[in-house]
Parts: C-alpha cells; sequence; structure tokens
C-alpha cells in the first residue's frame, strides 16, 4: 500500500514529485521521500509523517535537479521506522541510483537470507532493499540491465521507480499486480501509480506501463523493453473496490465509474425494502450511488464524515462510546430517524467498525439497517502489496455471513458477489483476487504472514 512517483527532464522536477506524491497520500501515510538528481549529485529528503509535514519550503528548496523519484509509504513489508522510509538510496560500484517500490515480493525472505550469507548487510527490513543488494552485486555496468537481472530473482508484484544520474526508469512486475502509468508534461516524462496525480500537476495521462515492461525516460527520449517472458495478468481488482483514488484512471478505466457499477450490481443481487440508501463516506459513495440509481430508492448522505482528522488526537480519559468512529463519522438524526436504511460501506474486515457504524445509525434512529457491501467477503490475506489483517483476524474467514450480521448488528447483510464484481470491472479474467477466492496466483512464503513483521527482528 504505496505511492511511487517519477519525473524526468523537468526544471521543477521535486516540486512537482511533491504534489503528485500529494495526489497520492490516499496510498500512504506512515511516511514520505523524494531523491532528485542534479547533474551527478544527489538529493533526498525522507522522514516519518505526511506530505506536506515532510516537505516544507527549505526542504524542497534543496532537491535540485530535473530528474526527481518520490514515495508515500503504508507498510506491508518491513516495520513502520524512519529506516524503512522510501526512496532507498545507494552507492555501488556503477554509481549511484535510488528506488522507490509498491508492492510485496513474495520471495524476499529467501533472496535475502542468501545474501546475508554470501556476506551481504542490510540496512531496513524492507523487501524493496533486496531488488538493491542484486542491482548492487551484478557486474554489469549499465544500470538498466543490472536492474533488469534483479528484477528476474524476484517473483510477487513490484510497481517501481528508479533514479540514476542520467535517467528515470519505471518497470512493472510480469502479472501486472499493481497499477503504474505514464504521463507527458512540457516535454518532460512521468511516472505515476495514478492518474490522478497527473490531473493535479497539469500532465496529459499517455498510457500504463504495460506488465513486464521497463521504460527508460532520459534526456533523448524515452524507450521501452520487454525483457521478461509473458505471464497471466493478474491486476488487483481491490483496487477498484476501496484502494484507488475514485477520479483515477486503472489499468484503463474510470474507478469510480467501476464503483458505480459494482453498487448497481449489489442492488440485483442482494435488494432491501428500503427508504433510503446511505452511503459509508468516503470509499462508499459511488457504490451507494449506483445502488440508489439501480434500485429506485434515494440517496441520502446519512453519514457525515470530519475531513480535518489528523492521524493522531487525544482520547478522552472518561470513555466516550465508539469514540474512535465518531470523531470521522457523525449520523444526520433528521435523514435517519425512523427509516429503514441501506447502510452502503465498501468492505468488511474485522467487522468491528462495521458494528460501531450500525449501533451509532441505529441510536440514530433508524428503524432498519440493511447492511450491503460492493464486493465478497474477505477471506484472505494479500501478500501482494495491500496490507490486510492476519487470516485469523478476518471476520469473514472464520464467520457465516449470518454470523458475521449478528455480530455488527444489521438486520440485514449482504454482499456483492466475485462474479459480479468482476462484471462490475468490465472481466472475468485478468484479475487478482486472492482475497475474496483464496486462490493466490504467485506462490507465497509461509501460509499466513503478519507482513509488516516480515524482516523485523524479534523484541527482546
Amino acid at each position: 500500500m504505496c505511492g511511487i512517483f517519477g519525473i524526468m527532464g523537468h526544471p521543477e522536477a521535486a516540486n512537482l514529485a511533491y504534489l503528485g506524491l500529494y495526489a497520492l497520500q490516499h496510498r500512504g501515510q506512515e511516511s514520505a521521500g523524494i531523491v532528485s538528481c542534479e547533474g551527478t549529485a544527489f538529493h533526498e529528503a525522507r522522514h516519518m509523517g505526511q506530505v506536506a509535514e515532510v516537505f516544507p519550503g527549505e526542504v524542497l528548496r534543496r532537491l535540485r535537479g530535473d530528474a526527481a523519484i518520490g514515495h508515500v509509504r503504508y507498510s506491508t513489508s518491513g516495520s513502520s521506522e524512519l529506516g524503512n522510509a522510501q526512496p532507498f538510496r545507494i552507492r555501488y560500484h556503477a554509481g549511484e541510483i535510488a528506488i522507490a517500490h509498491n508492492g510485496n515480493l513474495t520471495n524476499a525472505g529467501t533472496i535475502r537470507k542468501q545474501l546475508e550469507t554470501a556476506g551481504s548487510i542490510f540496512q531496513t527490513s524492507s523487501d524493496t532493499e533486496v531488488i538493491l543488494h542484486l542491482v548492487a552485486r551484478c557486474r554489469l555496468a549499465n544500470v538498466e540491465e543490472a536492474l533488469v537481472d534483479a528484477l528476474r530473482k524476484v517473483e510477487g508484484a513490484y510497481s517501481i521507480v528508479v533514479i540514476a544520474r542520467d535517467r528515470v526508469i519505471a518497470a512493472r512486475d510480469p502479472h501486472g499486480f499493481r497499477p503504474l502509468c505514464i504521463g507527458r508534461l512540457d516535454g518532460s516524462v512521468c511516472f505515476a501509480s495514478e492518474t490522478c496525480a497527473f490531473d493535479l500537476i497539469g500532465a496529459e495521462f499517455v498510457r500504463d506501463v504495460e506488465p513486464g515492461e521497463i521504460v527508460v525516460a532520459e534526456r533523448g527520449g524515452v524507450r521501452s523493453v520487454h525483457p521478461f517472458p509473458p505471464a497471466p495478468a493478474h491486476r488487483c481488482i481491490f483496487e477498484f473496490v476501496y484502494f484507488s483514488r475514485p477520479d483515477s484512471r486503472l489499468f484503463g478505466q474510470s474507478v469510480s465509474l467501476a464503483r458505480k457499477r459494482m453498487g448497481a450490481e449489489l442492488a440485483m443481487e442482494q435488494p432491501a425494502e428500503a427508504d433510503i440508501v446511505v452511503p459509508v463516506p468516503d470509499s462508499g459513495m459511488n457504490a451507494a450511488l449506483g445502488f440508489s440509481e439501480k434500485s429506485g430508492i434515494p440517496l441520502e448522505f446519512g453519514l457525515i464524515r470530519n475531513h480535518y482528522v489528523g492521524r493522531t488526537f487525544i482520547e478522552p480519559q472518561q470513555s466516550i462510546r465508539h469514540f474512535g468512529v465518531k470523531i470521522k463519522l457523525n449520523p444526520a438524526r433528521d435523514l435517519i430517524a425512523g427509516k429503514r436504511v441501506v447502510l452502503v460501506d465498501d468492505s468488511i474486515v474485522r467487522g468491528t467498525t462495521s458494528r460501531k457504524i450500525v449501533t451509532m445509525v441505529r441510536e440514530a434512529g433508524a428503524r432498519e439497517i440493511h447492511v450491503r457491501i460492493s464486493c465478497p467477503p474477505t477471506i484472505a490475506p494479500c501478500f501482494y502489496g495491500v496490507d490486510t489483517p492476519l487470516r485469523a483476524e478476518l471476520i469473514a474467514a472464520n464467520n457465516t455471513v449470518d454470523e458475521i450480521r449478528r455480530f455488527i448488528g444489521a438486520d440485514s447483510l449482504g454482499y456483492l458477489s466475485l462474479e459480479g464484481l468482476r462484471r462490475a470491472v468490465g472481466s472475468s479474467q485478468g484479475f487478482c483476487a486472492a482475497c475474496y477466492s483464496n486462490d493466490y496466483p504467485v506462490p507465497v512464503e509461509g501460509t499466513d504472514v503478519a507482513q509488516m513483521k516480515l524482516f523485523e527482528k524479534p523484541r527482546r
């Protein structure tokens, strides 16, 4: 769960990377970083926190050069600490490079053990560092060829941007798990996890980086290679359900329209007799709109989200019921009281938040609450770059739909089927849906790994 950005050939590269990361803030809020290149000199800034906190004006002014890459992080591999903040930067026998990575390498543990046995010393607990060690050990002096050699050895999900002295390189794994797209701005080339980053800086979306493709942006132009054997497409379907911004285009289509179609499919599969449809903001908005239009039940914004909640807040010493949810959401009582409510949300993971929201809506006077979820039950963790709990913590992995309904306190509960979700995204093939099917397309080391703890040393 990370966002990456890269740009080559623009005099304000770092400023544009900053804005690109700002647009991708939803993909990671633990840390942010930018590395820029000015001739042969590299400049970097990385810190824990959000983009606006990490890059005040004086910091951005130090990031000189016409090339830059950036990263916002929500850890799926490696602990949450400054040492794991990206981009990672190294100096090795062929020069200096930095890398930013979105994804999760499923064989990183095995490779890391092999490298450590051979004498490599790791500085972080992130799987991304494995790629840098493989590049550094490669005898090829050309950074592009060394990167290809390294990526041939790793498995799993990766969309990466790499900055070298005279180029920015973008690469996507052969299965295309995580998104990565190409844009143009004033003659420069840029890369981003989502198109919303291009919208903010005024860049033109060109196309997606294809699965298994490496795109090299140099001062003289752009070139592309496909060095890996073709592989079945396994694009992450959860990006459509929740992760991506609704104003982005993902894998060739609009995220907001896909979510609206999910809501329409949900209304057909799981109808409810009700007076109003209420979305759980913000990710349930488009699905609720589709549900309302298809069912004919009017949409009401019965839950209001506080958009000014920071990452931390002071909890009252005297316990307030459902405080954690109430600080983000509050019911509009006059819209809800006495009504039969269809509550539309994008997913249920552990079930605890849904339970608090249902209770809040009930206390606001709702006569009935019918919860509708615009994706299938989440029964398995993700190992390809989305931070999900262990299988034992996933409520749908261990309970029936009716047991979940009773736990959250709803009058009825209905999920969108996997077939309905695939119809909504326009294809029954080419997507990874392991979190809903328990069918992992790429082998995973271990069967139930706490992803943030993959390489973390035991605490004593």
